[in-house]
């Protein structure tokens, strides 16, 4: 897909992976409708992304209501939907059992709910737009970019319901691009190891550097978010992408904990 006029909603917007895809997307010249909880954050995707329209939407992924209503008003403010980019995602963690006590199943309801329900929220509503896009000369209406996770299938202590919620992203990517092929809708999950994103920021350096060594076959470093935007940027652009999920991972291999 030629990105240059299109418009993208890339949730999970107002930091890491979500924001460095914010800047790729809108550097080929894409309209950008940036989605998140983050005011603060969602003021600096405004500030720092210029050269193209860019829209700002409060929305919570995991309420039907709250992403139906900013689909709708991103459209209609920028003229349709061509990309959604689910980058929105939380790895709360606890361990089966611990101290006496199961796994709390409110934890497991957030993180199910934010990264798989999330997901498959702004699939349907955003392919009901992409659908009404006159097709280009593949016949290409839209194109839809998930976040699984290497924890799909190298899921570690605690990661129970993480693991879970990006093993079902990455399950769900065949079966939503069948049933949207007959649209002209692409449909492709990226599995990314670990990256250097708020989601390890807390990690003493000590431990950083002990996975980096350890667990991080080549390069020795964590991922950059701005590898992860490349890899989006260029599905986006190579129509023959689709129904597949793709790790992203330096051929990290997680250990037990």
């Amino acid at each position: 897909m030629e990105l240059d006029g299109r418009v993208a909603i890339v949730t999970g917007a107002a930091s890491g992976l979500g924001f460095a895809t914010c800047q790729q997307l809108a550097a080929a010249g894409a309209r950008i409708a940036a989605f998140d909880l983050a005011d603060e954050g969602l003021e600096r995707v405004r500030n720092g992304i210029s050269g193209v329209p860019v829209s700002t939407h409060r929305v919570d992924v995991a309420d039907e209501q709250s992403v139906q209503s900013a689909v709708n008003d991103a459209a209609a403010e920028h003229g349709g939907v061509h990309v959604a980019v689910n980058c929105a995602g939380v790895a709360d963690a606890a361990k089966t059992v611990s101290k006496g006590e199961p796994f709390p199943l409110d934890t497991w309801n957030k993180v199910i709910s934010i990264n798989l329900t999330g997901t498959f929220n702004v699939i349907r509503f955003a392919a009901l737009h992409m659908a009404k896009n006159e097709p280009d000369q593949d016949g290409e209406r839209g194109v839809i970019v998930n976040t699984a996770s290497g924890a799909a299938w190298q899921g570690q202590m605690g990661q129970a319901a993480y693991s879970a919620s990006k093993a079902g992203v990455m399950g769900l990517t065949l079966p939503v691009a069948r049933d949207l092929a007959s649209y002209g809708i692409r449909v492709v999950a990226i599995a990314p190891g670990l990256f250097d994103t708020q989601m390890v920021a807390g990690l003493p350096d000590k431990v950083s550097r002990a996975i980096i060594d350890n667990m991080i076959l080549f390069p020795h470093r964590m991922g950059q978010p701005s590898e992860f935007a490349g890899l989006v940027r260029h599905i986006a652009e190579n129509a023959y992408f689709n129904a597949t999920t793709i790790s992203l991972d330096g051929g990290s291999r997680m250990g037990s904990r």
